[in-house]
């Protein structure tokens, strides 16, 4: 699937602030409710972060978002932030089993 890096509208040097929007139909195909995480392995990294999922505001229709200093610093990490305005990165996330996902750059 592919998801849109996201941010609060402030940069923090932290990674604070950042996350991954996904798309309610893909939200709606590749979680489930009873979630109360998922486990995301980010680019370049071997272990997982433990992202919440289990919270009103990732299942009602307009945030949906992944949230964690951690994605902000991989953001970071790798140039995709900061963005301008209106053109966040693409990235692609890939369902691996049960609630375990990964993220990587999409190939230009």
């Amino acid at each position: 699937m592919i998801v849109t890096a996201w941010n609060n509208g402030s940069f923090h040097s932290s990674g604070a602030g950042y996350g991954l929007k996904i798309s309610i139909s893909d939200r709606d195909r590749f979680f489930k409710r009873e979630w109360k995480f998922i486990l995301l392995v980010l680019e370049g990294r071997t272990s997982a972060i433990k992202i919440n999922v289990g919270k009103a505001s990732f299942w009602n229709e307009t945030c949906r978002e992944l949230i964690s200093a951690e994605i902000g610093k991989c953001l970071l990490q790798t140039g995709l932030t900061p963005w301008s305005k209106g053109n966040p990165p693409k990235l692609v996330m890939e369902h691996i089993a049960d609630n375990r996902f990964s993220i990587r750059q999409t190939k230009p």
